[in-house]
């Protein structure tokens, strides 16, 4: 069975750093397209950052050069470090996989349950 596990988020000052982590299970996802996305409260899903089998990235603009976004594929877990938070930053964070980009932005693949992550002004 497939299951993604979140890990790390919780409630910080703007300014801070919190590192998340997304724990991989029931398969081997080093070839597949990993990502975050989070759901800040009342409203829609959003992608965050996705990061290729060999290492590719991408990134919200809202987070560029401020949240990086890496995997271990011997884990099978990704990472995403947040620097330099801010309150719109606050959200329900998400990690998923598929086997294409276009599959993961499109809300396919397996996704994880959320660790919330609040980022107070």
């Amino acid at each position: 069975q497939v299951q993604l596990v979140e890990s790390g988020g919780g409630l910080v000052q703007a300014g801070a750093s919190l590192r998340l982590s997304c724990a991989a299970s029931g398969r081997t996802f080093s070839s597949y397209y990993m990502g975050w996305f989070r759901q800040p409260p009342g409203k829609e899903r959003d992608f965050v950052a996705a990061i290729s089998s060999s290492g590719g990235t991408d990134y919200a603009n809202s987070v560029k050069g401020r949240f990086t976004i890496s995997r271990d594929n011997a884990k099978n877990t990704v990472y995403l470090q947040m620097n330099s938070l801010e309150p719109e930053d606050t959200a329900v964070y998400y990690c998923a996989t598929s086997t294409f980009l276009g599959a993961l932005l499109a809300g396919a693949g397996y996704w994880g349950q959320g660790t919330q992550v609040t980022v107070s002004s």
